[in-house]
């Protein structure tokens, strides 16, 4: 039977986690229960985001469910986009061959034949604005991909950015491997699996970036 996506655990937390519950907030009439509870919501989300991890090692042979999948990829197709394009392409990766052709190819991604299965964000140039505004299908897909790392993080999961595009050897690397139509463009491949706990958070906060004007 498959799975309904909003009324899986996996959802749920992917629900505070995003602040799609957090809508509520601002329709509420402001009493003490509210701003306590809106002062959770808040706190799961800031500790999800600051709990967020790079996972590089990941538990061999643990499989992650087709349904936990789809789930990251649909967090990654909530995110934001100009113009509301959605200029998007979703590639899930699980069998060896493939992982071992993007693993051999790719050089930051030695990780992935460990790893259950991988997402391959790609841009669609059939969706990409046209003129000035085309390279915002970059942004647009960066934004997929930090959605599907926090949804990761907030699932149990561990998941980690590799780079493809811009650089061009290993953007004709995931096209061969996966043998990608032209239109679609490889942004970067997310590995995807459980993972072994050897990889922390990093606390990367530095005041002296922020300048008050």
């Amino acid at each position: 039977m498959k799975r309904n996506f909003w009324k899986t655990g996996a959802m749920s937390l992917y629900v505070a986690v995003f602040g799609l519950a957090a809508a509520g907030l601002t329709a509420c009439c402001g009493g003490n229960a509210c701003k306590a509870d809106g002062k959770e919501r808040a706190g799961i989300v800031l500790e999800n985001i600051a709990q967020r991890k790079s996972v590089r090692h990941f538990v061999e042979g643990k499989e992650v469910a087709k349904a936990d999948l789809e789930t990251l990829v649909k967090a990654g197709m909530a995110a934001p986009t100009a113009r509301n394009s959605q200029p998007w392409e979703f590639y899930v990766v699980s069998t060896p061959e493939a992982k071992q052709a993007l693993e051999a190819g790719l050089p930051y991604a030695k990780m992935l034949t460990q790893a259950s299965a991988a997402i391959v964000v790609c841009g669609n140039a059939e969706y990409m604005l046209d003129g000035e505004g085309r390279e915002y299908w970059v942004q647009d897909c960066s934004a997929a991909t930090q959605n599907i790392l926090l949804a990761a993080e907030a699932m149990g999961l561990g998941a980690v950015w590799t780079g493809v595009y811009p650089v061009r050897e290993r953007v004709e690397v995931v096209r061969q491997a996966l043998s990608l139509p032209t239109t679609h463009v490889p942004l970067c491949v997310i590995p995807v699996g459980f993972p072994t706990g050897d990889d922390q958070p990093k606390d990367k906060f530095k005041a002296d970036r922020i300048h008050w004007k």
